[in-house]
């Protein structure tokens, strides 16, 4: 498909229930396209909605209006009405998602939390391991790290874990909230590489 995702008119608000039920509004009338090989930008100042319009396109945020059609296994799925299944076989399949924090699990090292992805997708865990191993290697997570839970790593740390984990499917849309904000110089060149690679 030449035009892989289409957003039309979606619109997204949030009702504060702790301010007697408080609406507010946090973008309206969003509508875009992005074809096969393009990497668009969403711009705007900090609290424009840009993370909430990403997290809808993940499935993450219920769509208050409009649509969100994403090419999905041989068809068309728009994930503003998308049942849970139909979002987690999206997510599993065609759109990853790199967020501006990684989650950490306790206990998981930072290598097994790059592959899972791939193992999840039925990828041999050797196999998604020397995946993982090589994308840290790229992203420089100093390898002593590999093996320890990145819930104690710094930011900067715990982002390139982070855009590894986005990194190692070959998922046919990649959303990227802020990936290099917790990056110098030398590894934003190297997200910025892995981008035009993709």
């Amino acid at each position: 498909m030449a035009t892989p995702l289409v957003v039309s008119d979606v619109a997204k608000s949030f009702t504060m229930h702790l301010r007697d039920g408080v609406t507010l509004p946090v973008v309206t009338g969003v509508s875009f396209s992005i074809r096969a090989g393009e990497c668009a930008v969403l711009g705007g100042p900090s609290g424009a909605g840009k993370s909430s319009i990403l997290k809808m396109l993940y499935g993450n945020y219920a769509v208050d209006e409009g649509q969100i059609i994403v090419q999905h296994g041989g068809g068309l799925v728009d994930l503003a009405s998308a049942g849970p299944r139909t979002v987690l076989s999206v997510r599993r399949h065609t759109i990853g998602y790199v967020s501006q924090f990684l989650r950490t699990v306790p206990r998981v090292s930072a290598l097994d939390v790059v592959a899972e992805p791939l193992v999840e997708r039925g990828e041999d865990r050797e196999t998604a391991r020397a995946k993982a191993r090589s994308l840290l290697a790229q992203l420089n997570l100093p390898e002593k790290l590999w093996a320890l839970p990145p819930a104690t790593f710094s930011g900067g740390e715990q982002q390139r874990v982070n855009i590894a984990r986005g990194f190692i499917t070959e998922h046919p849309v990649l959303l990227l909230d802020e990936p290099t904000a917790s990056l110098d110089a030398r590894n934003r060149d190297v997200v910025v590489e892995l981008i035009a690679a993709k």
